[in-house]
């Protein structure tokens, strides 16, 4: 890339900063441009490499391997198999922890259920989450989630699918946190 400089040499100094912050802003990923998320960043930058590869072989981008290969909960199957999986495998919360997968239940807008990688805390009644094909193969970073529930055990919650609007009501079990179950 040439760059050509103002003419009066103090200028070069500031354009030459602005240069190298839009440069370093640029070659970010997706989810280090959010919030300080506390997740692992190689797991995140190779659940997006596979994301792309899948993409880019016109094939279909799901949930449960992004947030398997995001949180490291090594659970296979559909996502609503998850929670009952995890059942003395993994601590599983009433509360969200970075890096937890939630597990959503069944509904009939979402047979197969649905998971995502808890990314951040803003709340204790507000997170974020990244996850897939929420949009039809896509991946979502840092949307805003809200616990409705009655007893704030997020057993009810609606997601932020477009700017400062909650959508409907789904029913989550939990959150399946990476950790082995005591047994």
């Amino acid at each position: 890339m040439s760059v050509k400089y103002a003419r009066a040499p103090w200028l070069k100094l500031p354009i030459l900063c602005a240069l190298l912050l839009t440069a370093a802003a640029c070659s970010q990923t997706p989810s280090s441009q959010t919030m300080s998320s506390g997740l692992d960043p190689d797991r995140e930058a190779m659940a997006f490499a596979e994301v792309q590869s899948l993409k880019a072989a016109g094939r279909r981008v799901w949930c449960v391997p992004f947030a398997r290969n995001v949180s490291g909960i090594e659970l296979y199957g559909d996502a609503k198999t998850w929670w009952d999986q995890a059942r003395d495998k993994f601590v599983q919360a009433q509360q969200p922890k970075v890096g937890a997968v939630m597990a959503f239940q069944a509904t009939r807008s979402m047979p197969l259920g649905h998971v995502a990688v808890v990314s951040g805390i803003k709340s204790n009644r507000e997170i974020l989450i990244d996850h897939a094909n929420w949009e039809r193969n896509e991946i979502s970073v840092a949307m805003d989630v809200i616990d409705v529930s009655e007893k704030n055990d997020w057993t009810k919650v609606r997601l932020e699918s477009n700017p400062n609007q909650f959508g409907s009501v789904y029913p989550t079990h939990g959150f399946i946190l990476p950790a082995p179950a005591k047994k």
